[in-house]
């Protein structure tokens, strides 16, 4: 696999919790993924069924820390979104820098048949970002001749007719 040369990467050290023994670390599935895969450390033998309209919080294993100015983006798989109607409900949900836990994921069944998670299935991707820190200044907020001004909430369209949204 291709390798980005050694100023674009960034070191993060990770620890496999006991659970997560065994199981693979993450890692990019193609050399152009933005993520990498987050799997189902679930005990061997004790699946997690998913009802259609249930939501379950699924252990990875692992635990991460991130250099201070970076965070880490849970996401859904995009397959079994489409093909399950599985999806991350807090999505992303946001890792932050100063967070030492577990990493889990919040998995919501909004398909409408049973989804089962077993130990090791792919169940989210991880992407990590920088973050720019916000200096917020009192002010007087205008559109400043801006083409959407204050519209939102379907304002330019909403795609269903053809209205360009």
């Amino acid at each position: 696999m291709t390798r980005l040369p050694e100023t674009t990467r960034l070191a993060v050290a990770i620890e496999r919790l006991p659970h997560g023994e065994g199981l693979p670390l993450p890692a990019p599935a193609t050399a152009g993924a933005a993520g990498v895969d987050l799997c189902a450390a679930l005990p061997e033998g004790c699946p997690q069924p998913l009802a259609p309209g249930a939501r379950a919080l699924i252990p990875t294993g692992l635990r991460i820390a991130l250099p201070m100015g970076y965070e880490a983006q849970v996401r859904p798989r995009s397959g079994l979104a489409w093909h399950h109607g599985v999806s991350v409900l807090n999505a992303p949900g946001t890792i932050d820098a100063d967070y030492r836990g577990e990493v889990c994921v919040i998995l919501a069944n909004l398909g409408d048949r049973l989804f089962t998670v077993e130990r090791g299935m792919r169940v989210a991707q991880l992407v990590v970002a920088p973050v720019l820190e916000i200096e917020w200044r009192t002010a007087a907020v205008t559109d400043d001749g801006t083409a959407r001004g204050d519209g939102g909430f379907g304002s330019t369209g909403t795609g269903e007719t053809g209205d360009g949204g």
